[in-house]
């Protein structure tokens, strides 16, 4: 295609956008509100998983050992468990360290409390493996496998944790493709009706250019093109408008809720995703709207 033939389609896209304004400020609207809902739903749902990826982390199944097994044993142990693909940390516990991690916990500053203990460690079989896992809903599998192990006397885990947290992952997965898919469907509708006006304002001058010779592709040009122009000038405006927000949001709950604790994404990698992601989206439900309308009603 000459570079002056696609200058002339895209001035014909923007003059429909230009001559049907109102329906095309309504479908710019439409799709800068969906992005703009889609932002922050985005923000949420990505810092959401950032803390049950956190909780995650913590998880972790515990492993005990029969009374007097070797050393080497617990290193082969050690070993089996650590080549195992649900494991994404082992980390080895000996009786003296459980029992200073036991005392800081119950006993606080006053060591007195624990002196009646000092030649007689309460906790002399209680070393073990903490392995921690790489994704909880694996946690049945590796479990079944650790109580197989010989050698293993116990193993202590949560299956309420690694169930909810899984449900948890699970649900946020629904309910994004459920919102995703309702906000796409509302801004394809729009801009199908703004192209469905384009093609009834311009009907006479698309069947003079058809009774001239002109193509399918060149009549259907300048309707994509402005589909094309209205889905992503209605997803690259409302990205400015979350940026600030969630920079706001973020740095209010930050100073005004300290106690919590809170650790938020930051936007600059939160932005790395949605600026890419809300632009590809909105051209695609550009012409997708577009292209489907004509399609429908284009019969010249």
């Amino acid at each position: 295609m000459r570079i002056s033939t696609l200058v002339y389609l895209v001035r014909q896209g923007l003059k429909n956008i230009v001559r049907n304004k109102m329906f095309s400020l309504a479908s710019v609207a439409t799709m800068a509100a969906c992005i703009f809902l889609f932002g922050c739903f985005f923000s949420v749902v990505v810092n959401f998983r950032y803390i049950v990826e956190k909780a995650e982390e913590g998880v972790a199944v515990t492993v005990f050992f029969d009374e007097g097994l070797t050393e080497a044993r617990i290193t082969q142990i050690g070993k089996l468990l650590s080549d195992r693909k649900e494991a994404s940390e082992i980390s080895y516990v000996s009786a003296e360290e459980a029992w200073d991690s036991y005392q800081k916990d119950y006993f606080g500053e006053d060591s007195r409390l624990a002196e009646g203990f000092r030649d007689d460690n309460p906790l002399a079989n209680s070393d073990h493996y903490e392995v921690y896992l790489s994704d909880v809903s694996v946690q049945d599998s590796l479990v079944k496998y650790i109580q197989g192990i010989e050698g293993v006397r116990k193993v202590n885990y949560s299956s309420a944790v690694a169930n909810t947290l899984s449900d948890i992952n699970i649900l946020i997965g629904y309910i994004s493709v459920a919102v995703i898919v309702i906000l796409l469907a509302v801004a394809v509708f729009l801009i199908s009706n703004t192209v469905t006006i384009g093609i009834s304002v311009r009907k006479e001058e698309i069947a003079i250019m058809k009774l001239i010779g002109a193509t399918d592709y060149f009549v259907r040009s300048p309707f994509v093109i402005e589909g094309a122009i209205i889905g992503l000038v209605g997803s690259a405006l409302p990205l400015i408008a979350v940026y600030y927000l969630y920079r706001s949001v973020v740095s209010f709950v930050l100073e005004r809720f300290t106690i919590l604790s809170l650790d938020f994404v930051s936007s600059k990698f939160i932005f790395s995703y949605l600026v890419p992601i809300s632009l590809v989206i909105g051209l695609g439900v550009g012409l997708l709207g577009s292209f489907s309308t004509i399609r429908k009603h284009l019969n010249v």
